[in-house]
């Protein structure tokens, strides 16, 4: 259900500088690319047109001065599908121009515990997305304007904690 008559669609095609994700799961394995993640755990290559859809929406923003970046909070060891997602998903889109953070709380209290996966543009738009327990995407909430306060924080306490990803997995990475 939606709050409004936009859609994250919607949101994505008319943003003008900035689109952030916050991703706070460890499994988003039945939510798109389903092929690519069992090829990875086969140990198969990675298909050439994986993610090419999404590096070229990138690009299309990203050529345009645009920011697209994102934060995942997450702690070690990484599920198989964090690994999926850092070691193919992150590396492909980054050639797209999108940027990356880690806040890793495996050492640390999280700092957004019960904040929830969303997008958020040109901070005032906010587009909550719904998950269920094994990472299937249920579709996502467009939230009225007078909520964009709590989603700033949000964005600002996740930056303020994170780290570059090449930097984190530089460390960490498998």
């Amino acid at each position: 259900m939606t709050t409004s008559s936009r859609t994250l669609g919607d949101l994505f095609d008319a943003f003008e500088h900035e689109a952030f994700r916050l991703e706070t799961l460890d499994d988003y394995s039945k939510s798109g690319n389903v092929d690519a993640y069992h090829a990875f755990l086969g140990r198969e290559p990675q298909p050439g047109d994986y993610n090419a859809g999404w590096v070229k929406e990138l690009r299309s923003h990203t050529q345009k001065g645009k920011r697209v970046y994102r934060v995942h909070v997450l702690s070690r060891p990484l599920t198989d599908y964090l690994r999926f997602e850092l070691g193919w998903g992150y590396q492909k889109n980054m050639t797209g121009g999108e940027e990356f953070f880690i806040l890793d709380v495996t050492d640390k209290p999280n700092p957004l515990e019960n904040a929830p996966d969303f997008w958020f543009f040109d901070s005032d738009s906010v587009a909550v997305m719904n998950y269920d327990g094994d990472g299937q995407y249920l579709g996502s909430e467009v939230l009225p304007p007078e909520r964009t306060a709590e989603f700033t924080r949000y964005r600002d306490a996740a930056l303020a904690h994170a780290e570059p990803f090449t930097e984190w997995w530089a460390k960490y990475g498998v």
